[in-house]
């Protein structure tokens, strides 16, 4: 049976560099992944040499083989990638220059975060939004989580010039991937998943969601994630000192497979788990992610996207409740059903779980958040599961223990 087969959109003018870039390839000129020639360019942007602690250097190796040798990266699709890991790379230098300047930044205390940690699609950025509106509340900006270091040339009350480039960052996806935001929101001002944080350390689940990596998703299964979430601790310290906050609200549903690091990091933290029948998480993700490949590749197979993310998310939540079978104190559950129905019962339940006070000021705010962002504001998604290779039967299968502890119904079978 053939695959049904996803064809990436490409405007016109991308097309057109990549078959220039396809010309130059077979003279040998493309942008480089070379661990070398990254590191270089990257010093040379900043200005910076020092990196500090360079045990991230392994996990870089392994991901810029796998891109060169499994991502079926177009032309500019691998200048893009050069781009971004020269960008990070950059902030690594940045980070090490700021806490030699500034020591005092690694006294900030990181006090009691909320931590949201759910499968993709469970309502996980509907309430990760509702909850940042918040005065007291601080979350990581989409800006920010681009590029935490401050701008040496930034002027005085002038607006940040890395809301600037942040902007032009999400034109272009929008240029590339106009879908893509049907799918999930990105916006420079909005809050965003901290694992982009965790990418700054080249281990996180990020480049497999971008492009098809295998042997480095394989290996990073393997790895032991505590100086990832250490150092994910520094740049929110790093961020605190810039902008204070009361308290953190951090997202990312790949802290499911990490939530014994997370407690060993941040041993105050409240984990709030949201649930959604996986059934009808799978597809959706799946085309996420098959978009996301989009952007690099011509090459996208669904049915391996889906497979791959399939088990990646089964073993999470596996994960997860080994942990919270050993600290059920620190979490506290909240199903999409009830955010869609009504979201302030989990935001009231939330709160009064965290110990903290729901002020006039915060519900003037969420109620006006609410308002703003109405679901399908982007635009209406449109997935069929099966052209993922999964079916509903596999899916509760695989997902059974999970379902049968947490009380999960199949969607669509409520009344």
């Amino acid at each position: 049976m053939t695959r049904p087969t996803f064809k990436p959109y490409r405007p016109t003018l991308i097309a057109l560099v990549n078959w220039l870039g396809r010309l130059l390839e077979k003279v040998g000129i493309r942008a480089s992944l070379d661990e070398e020639s990254l590191l270089a360019a990257a010093r040379r942007k900043t200005g910076l040499v020092q990196f500090g602690d360079e045990s991230f250097r392994p996990a870089l190796r392994i991901l810029l083989q796998a891109l060169k040798q499994e991502a079926r990266l177009h032309p500019v699709g691998r200048f893009i990638m050069r781009t971004r890991l020269v960008d990070m790379l950059g902030v690594r230098l940045g980070v090490e220059d700021m806490l030699s300047r500034h020591p005092e930044i690694l006294q900030e205390e990181i006090r009691a975060p909320i931590v949201i940690a759910g499968l993709q699609r469970t309502g996980t950025t509907m309430l990760h939004r509702l909850l940042a509106t918040d005065p007291d509340t601080r979350a990581l900006l989409s800006w920010e989580a681009i590029n935490p270091v401050p701008d040496p040339k930034q002027q005085s009350g002038k607006p940040d010039r890395r809301i600037k480039a942040a902007v032009l960052a999400e034109k272009a996806l929008a240029y590339l991937s106009p879908d893509f935001f049907a799918i999930h929101p990105v916006e420079a001002t909005a809050p965003e998943e901290d694992i982009l944080l965790m990418d700054f350390s080249f281990m996180s689940t990020v480049a497999e969601a971008m492009v098809r990596v295998p042997t480095y998703a394989a290996w990073l299964k393997q790895q032991d994630m505590t100086p990832v979430y250490r150092y994910v601790k520094v740049l929110l310290q790093l961020l605190q000192w810039q902008r204070p906050g009361k308290r953190w609200v951090l997202k990312t549903p790949a802290h499911l497979a990490h939530l014994d690091v997370v407690l060993a990091v941040f041993p105050d933290a409240k984990i709030i788990q949201t649930h959604r029948d996986p059934a009808k998480t799978a597809g959706s993700f799946s085309s996420m992610v098959a978009h996301g490949y989009g952007v690099f590749s011509d090459e996208v197979d669904t049915h391996e996207v889906a497979g791959h993310w399939h088990r990646n998310n089964a073993d999470m939540v596996k994960a997860a409740m080994r942990v919270r079978a050993c600290s059920p104190a620190s979490f506290l559950d909240v199903s999409y059903y009830d955010l869609l129905q009504d979201p302030m019962a989990p935001v009231r339940r939330i709160y009064e779980f965290a110990g903290l006070a729901l002020t006039p000021q915060a519900l003037a705010a969420m109620d006006d958040s609410r308002k703003r962002n109405v679901q399908n504001r982007h635009g209406v998604h449109h997935y069929r599961l099966e052209d993922f290779g999964l079916s509903k039967a596999q899916i509760h299968r695989d997902y059974a223990a999970y379902r049968e502890h947490f009380q999960i119904p199949e969607e669509g079978s409520r009344a």
